[in-house]
């Protein structure tokens, strides 16, 4: 299942509209901020109907 989740980069701070893939359960991934480039860690909660619960992002760490 394919949402639409609004985020805010960790790294400059602008706001986007993220698209994430429920369809795998929680997971962790990182994916490049749309705006600024830098990579950013997305952690997805997804509850056992597989519904979106939480998004939360955070800068990678080097």
């Amino acid at each position: 299942m394919i949402r639409e989740h609004p985020v805010q980069c960790p790294c400059c701070g602008e706001s986007f509209t993220a698209v994430v893939d429920c369809s795998g359960g929680s997971l962790r991934y990182v994916e490049d901020c749309e705006v600024c480039c830098r990579p950013i860690v997305f952690t997805l909660s997804v509850d056992p109907d597989g519904e979106l619960v939480d998004v939360t992002v955070t800068p990678e760490q080097d």
